[in-house]
């Protein structure tokens, strides 16, 4: 990635990070999230900005409803456009302005997409371009609450028709380098060599990293236009220093200069290519394998290469074998030696890792409230194990070196590194470049089997012809704990000891292995130091907590809430030293990672006002039962949340005019077997009501629970009267991201 940003001095026909900053000082001072005057005010500057670029701007107001998601709200999108000198389809550039509810600062999520497209569309402008493609800025409303602006834009904008390429900038960190991600319904061969065409400075990215995000919850504006209306795009977000994601240190200072100049690195070539390319072919049948090498771009091969390459390097391994047995190079009670050391070391770091961690939650268990699983610290700990890991390996391989030599050791390695790419080639092809350690491999042991010169000249080979090992892996190894937390980090010590192992033949001729595992020990020692000694919280690394007052209107009770799992000075105000651990509701409010209350303690009632329900209508039709709910909060709400109590099978739900219908095929939109999670819906403007219609099988008798929330936690008068004048968060606290938090709740049941 970049190591210094383009200051003010830079050419106004250039990109500057220097003056994209001063765009992500003004729009992150406050909290800007849905329904906010902070919001309003940033889609108000953001207007502004573009306008000053000759742009004429359009704000989509549009209700949208994520059936994926189950969440609606009225969106407000920003649109430009600038027209192109052709009909082809056009080139759409995305991020989105809201940031996370409720104390999120947004500058990376995502600010630091917002300001590199403004800047880059400054820039591009002041070349006085004649592009061909028609250029659509799109800087996104609600994409926290449920990617409600792409989906406002995919599926009601008449500009949304032509679209050809998105490139959609995002962040779930504040800093480090920042990934490709490609997203198509098809394959991704034109995508990749598009891509090199373009030529960007520093790509960062491979196959398996997109392979992974498909597994996950993780989704973005962009998979909106590939799931509803397939469009091809580009994902770039950058994920280091994770702890910031969403909280209220995703902040301006915080934000890494280099990692906004690695987003403008991407903008610039992409948009000048295409702009003139032709977006009308960019969809593909055919995948590419394809992983970042420096100076060489994306290097890239089709899917179907992967199985043949698989093929012929097992077969170059049982010649070589064979080979090896018939002069004797190769013994095989040595090969099976050779895999003790190697088996032993991939189990035991594994574990230790895996328990290691639990064991680390028991002795620090503020990790606990850490809901994404990365710690400000955390990269002690990868350190930590990695050392370990290596520590181990090295020591346990010292003790068969002495009885046995490289020839014989490396076969193990070899073996599993081909049993695991076999597993790829059948479920994950994306990871076929994992095949290169193997082919590296297998040149060493052919030059252990036929070269017969001087150890230190071979030593010196082989530590060149593991340098792409290095390159491609080292990375992978540090960021899968980063990006999905540091329960994973035993992915990472498995890859240490994979790719350990092919280094076997370099450690064989050091003649102090014994100390370098020592180094390594203590390594991993002073890291795990180093960890606990960071491991409490400052300015610089907050303390997320968590509080609400939640009015169960059913059995007119009331009670304090929180979602960590001990008290601190902040919440045993209102929890005291003592409360009930566990939740006191079953079906809680939905959050990101299934979260559920671990504290509470009965409090005073208040006299809140409870929301309307007004059933408009309730009507048999065949085998269909229809209703149609009005939900009239009495009070300034932010979110409305139903939940089913019982199991149902929506057929159609219309959300203040707003239908969803399963989709052809299907027989129901979604259900309600695995998650009770009916809607959440985001309010916007003073006295707005909800209209809920829903259609569901004629037997089913629905038991809906309504979670009316309001951000008003410290304001409320009626709440601040039973609080006994608490004191705020202290300056090393800060709200808990991902939950409900520090709002007033008010809950309610209705039987159908």
């Amino acid at each position: 990635m970049p190591n210094k940003i383009t200051d003010l001095n830079t050419p106004t026909t250039k990109f500057s990070t220097e003056r994209a900053l001063i765009q992500l000082k003004e729009i992150t001072q406050k909290p800007h999230y849905v329904g906010t005057e902070n919001h309003t005010e940033v889609r108000n500057y953001i207007i502004a900005e573009l306008e000053k670029l000759g742009l004429t701007v359009e704000v989509q107001t549009q209700m949208a409803v994520n059936s994926k998601w189950r969440a609606g709200t009225n969106t407000k999108n920003i649109l430009a456009r600038i027209k192109g000198s052709e009909k082809g389809k056009s080139l759409l550039l995305l991020s989105h302005y809201d940031s996370s509810p409720h104390s999120s600062l947004g500058a990376s999520d995502a600010g630091s997409g917002v300001v590199v497209i403004l800047e880059g569309i400054r820039a591009y402008l002041e070349n006085n371009p004649n592009p061909k493609n028609d250029i659509i800025i799109l800087i996104s409303d609600a994409e926290e609450l449920g990617l409600l602006g792409a989906n406002a834009f995919v599926n009601h904008h008449p500009w949304a028709k032509n679209v050809g390429l998105v490139l959609n900038f995002e962040a779930r960190g504040s800093g480090g380098p920042s990934y490709i991600l490609m997203e198509t319904n098809g394959g991704n061969k034109n995508l990749v060599q598009a891509f090199n065409k373009a030529n960007p400075k520093y790509p960062v990215g491979n196959s398996l990293l997109y392979s992974i995000y498909k597994m996950l919850p993780n989704d973005t504006d962009l998979t909106v236009f590939r799931e509803d209306a397939n469009i091809n795009g580009y994902n770039f977000a950058f994920l280091d220093d994770h702890f910031d994601y969403h909280t209220a240190q995703d902040s301006y200072e915080r934000l890494d200069k280099n990692t906004l100049q690695h987003q403008a690195d991407y903008l610039m070539p992409l948009l000048s290519y295409f702009a003139d390319a032709n977006l009308e072919n960019l969809s593909a049948q055919e995948d590419y394998a394809f992983f970042n090498f420096m100076g060489f771009g994306l290097i890239n091969y089709p899917f179907s290469w992967v199985t043949p390459m698989l093929i012929i390097t097992v077969i170059i391994f049982f010649v070589l074998l064979f080979i090896g047995l018939k002069r004797k190079k190769i013994h095989v009670k040595n090969i099976f030696i050779g895999f003790i050391p190697f088996l032993i070391s991939l189990i035991i770091t594994g574990i230790f890792t895996f328990f290691g961690w639990k064991l680390i939650l028991k002795i620090h268990p503020q990790y606990n409230d850490i809901l994404h699983g990365f710690t400000y610290n955390g990269h002690f700990y990868i350190a930590a194990f990695i050392a370990l890991t290596t520590w181990f390996t090295l020591w346990i391989y010292n003790k068969y070196i002495r009885k046995n030599n490289a020839t014989n050791l490396i076969i193990a390695p070899i073996a599993i590194w081909l049993l695991t790419n076999v597993a790829v080639a059948i479920y994950l092809p994306g990871a076929g470049f994992l095949i290169i350690p193997a082919i590296i491999a297998l040149i060493i042991l052919a030059i252990l089997l036929f070269i017969e010169r001087k150890q230190v000249n071979k030593i010196l080979l082989f530590s060149f012809l593991v340098i792409p090992i290095l390159i491609i892996f080292v990375p992978l190894i540090q960021m899968f704990p980063v990006g999905l937390g540091l329960k994973m980090t035993a992915i990472s010590t498995t890859f240490t000891v994979l790719v350990l192992g092919v280094l076997i033949p370099i450690f064989t001729s050091y003649k102090h292995l014994k100390k370098l595992s020592q180094l390594f020990l203590l390594i991993g020692i002073l890291s795990f130091a180093s960890a606990s000694f960071s491991s409490g919280y400052s300015k610089e690394k907050k303390q997320p907590n968590s509080i609400l007052y939640v009015f169960d209107a059913d059995n007119n009770e009331a009670y304090w809430a929180s979602y960590n799992t001990e008290v601190d000075e902040f919440t045993q105000q209102y929890l005291g030293n003592n409360p009930l651990k566990g939740s006191f509701i079953k079906n809680p409010s939905a959050s990101k990672y299934g979260t559920q209350f671990k504290l509470h303690k009965k409090t005073s009632l208040v006299n809140l006002q409870k929301p309307l329900v007004i059933i408009l209508k309730d009507s048999i039709d065949d085998s269909n039962r229809i209703i149609q709910l009005q939900i009239v909060p009495q009070r300034k709400s932010n979110r409305l949340e139903l939940i089913s109590g019982n199991t149902l099978h929506f057929k159609s739900l219309i959300i203040n005019g707003e239908k969803l219908e399963a989709k052809k095929g299907e027989d129901f939109l979604f259900t309600t077997e695995k998650s009770k999670h009916i809607l959440s819906y985001y309010f916007t403007q003073e006295n707005e009501i909800l209209d809920v219609s829903f259609t569901i099988p004629k037997d089913e008798k629905p038991k809906l629970e309504f979670y009316e929330a309001s951000y008003d936690f410290f304001t409320n008068p009626l709440i601040k009267k039973i609080s006994n004048n608490p004191m705020p968060r202290n300056e090393i606290m800060m709200p808990m991201p991902f939950v409900l938090n520090d709002a007033v709740v008010i809950k309610k049941k209705i039987n159908l």
